[in-house]
């Protein structure tokens, strides 16, 4: 299989972009009290967020209501309650006009075998409105920028996952839709095969300017890919903001080094409520961790040293990582839950 070349805007733009948006621009998913229901199960709970256009993570454990609101958004489904508004359209009312500005990956295999990667995008060009000449130099178009321009004449039952994957790509992006929803994008792929899909997804934000939400259940695909997350859990917001503006808000961690017997340093830290423990799961402490909240934090470090007579050999900051920020807030989710039941009270819905 060929490589994914550079990606280059397509031939004839059918909306004349070559740059990503504008990130201050109008947000591309509105969404009201969004709810769904399947019986006593409850897919989604309220939901209201906002989405600004460039590369979404759409991030949550499975069964985290990622795919519901996905076919919510594409007037796949209908609301239990409240409303979703996509590229200023409402997904219910004109869910056709929806689905001709937007493109959606799936995360289920369902390729027809029996068909070329050419004749297939290029027929799907045409679901989309494109007459079949347009529709074949596109496919065609969309196909080399995927990386399978040698492989376009081949039946798609040969193919490997990574090229249906591929494949699956290019069929959501044949038609130059202005957004696209990509679910589990790197299903089923070997570790280089993942990578490869993961910077192509993002070449193709940042080249063709197309917003893309990427649902996933895998932190490190959208820690990659995304300038931006949504985390669900159990159908529940727990954030929506960008990915640094997350690691900046929640702060990061200190790593210490220090001369002397670290347990009584460890312990009056401790006892003035700091986060304490060892930056390695090792049975020596080598380098002691620091949770760090505010800036309050070095006081309580120099006066704890001073106290015990310890020497600081260095200290080092160091990020929390998308997976960090995820747990603590689903943690803290979880907790509020417990807190609210105790009170006698049902969460809020």
């Amino acid at each position: 299989m060929a490589s994914a070349p550079t990606i280059a805007p397509a031939t004839a733009p059918l909306n004349g972009r070559t740059a990503p948006r504008d990130q201050a621009a109008a947000p591309i998913i509105v969404t009201e009290g969004l709810r769904k229901t399947h019986g006593r199960v409850v897919s989604l709970q309220g939901l209201t967020v906002q989405v600004p256009p460039g590369a979404i993570g759409l991030l949550g454990a499975n069964g985290a209501g990622k795919t519901s609101l996905i076919r919510l958004l594409l007037g796949l489904s209908a609301p239990s309650a409240g409303r979703a508004d996509v590229l200023g359209l409402d997904a219910r009312r004109d869910a056709i006009r929806v689905r001709q500005q937007v493109g959606y990956m799936p995360e289920s295999d369902c390729l027809p075998p029996g068909s070329t990667a050419a004749d297939f995008v290029a027929h799907m060009g045409e679901i989309s409105g494109l007459p079949t000449r347009a529709a074949r130099q596109r496919a065609a178009d969309v196909l080399y920028q995927v990386g399978l321009d040698e492989e376009r004449y081949r039946l798609i039952k040969g193919f490997s996952t990574g090229m249906k994957q591929r494949v699956k790509l290019a069929q959501a992006i044949v038609h130059d839709p202005k957004l696209v929803f990509l679910d589990e994008p790197t299903n089923g792929m070997d570790p280089q095969g993942r990578d490869e899909m993961l910077d192509l997804i993002r070449r193709i934000s940042r080249s063709l300017g197309i917003s893309i939400v990427m649902s996933s259940h895998i932190l490190e695909d959208i820690e990659h890919t995304c300038d931006h997350v949504v985390i669900l859990d159990r159908g529940r917001l727990i954030a929506n903001q960008s990915i640094r503006g997350i690691q900046e808000l929640t702060g990061g961690d200190l790593l210490l080094r220090i001369d002397g017997d670290p347990a009584p340093f460890v312990e009056t830290m401790r006892r003035q409520g700091l986060t304490v423990g060892m930056a390695e799961r090792t049975s020596v402490w080598d380098e002691i961790l620091v949770r760090h909240d505010d800036d309050a934090v070095y006081d309580v470090i120099r006066d704890a040293a001073v106290a015990t007579g310890i020497a600081l050999r260095s200290m080092r900051n160091r990020s929390r990582s998308l997976e960090d920020i995820y747990f603590s807030r689903i943690t803290e989710a979880n907790a509020l839950d417990e807190q609210t039941a105790a009170n006698g009270r049902m969460p809020s819905q």
